[in-house]
């Protein structure tokens, strides 16, 4: 019955380390969950992580971004190393800064920019928004803004709307005495 009961308490460590992903190592933890290491590995894109990793370690490799929600699946994750990798450091690396921010504040200052060259060798945590690049926020040229037209015409017919209650206005006048 002892055996019985090892082995249930076990399954769920043994069949979290099949999940690993290829050229990473994965060690259960004593606190449930897995510790994902893909350090050094020449990665250069993430590879499909399990859900219940709770420390993964991305340190030198070859990552220059993170896809937008990369981590959004990983709930009890509170662990993550991803410094000495080249990071290009604008709008494709928006996602990385905001979720270090939320978990990590302090790993910012260690996740260093190998590209732009507005951003070389700087901090993640330095970079402004302006230095991160426009991330889509650009607006568009007032002209070309095909909105501009539903404007125009909305102010026309406001226009034409005054002048027709002007001359109904007119025309219903009565002389006073």
């Amino acid at each position: 019955m002892i055996t019985w009961g090892l082995l249930f308490l076990l399954w769920p460590v043994a069949t979290a380390t099949e999940a690993c992903p290829r050229p990473c190592t994965c060690q259960a933890l004593e606190t449930m969950g897995l510790k994902v290491n893909c350090e050094g590995q020449g990665l250069t894109a993430l590879p499909v992580l399990p859900a219940h990793t709770r420390q993964l370690l991305l340190a030198n490799n070859s990552l220059r971004s993170v896809p937008p929600g990369a981590f959004d699946h990983m709930p009890q994750l509170w662990n993550l190393d991803v410094t000495h990798n080249p990071w290009h450091c604008d709008c494709s690396l928006t996602y990385l800064r905001l979720w270090l921010e939320d978990r990590m504040p302090e790993a910012l200052k260690h996740v260093h920019c190998a590209s732009p060259s507005l951003a070389t060798k700087r901090p993640l945590s330095q970079l402004t928004g302006y230095e991160l690049g426009n991330c889509g926020w650009k607006l568009p040229p007032s002209w070309a803004y095909s909105g501009i037209w539903w404007d125009v015409a909305l102010v026309a017919v406001a226009v034409l709307g005054l002048v027709l209650l002007a001359s109904l206005l007119n025309t219903f006048k009565e002389p006073l005495n």
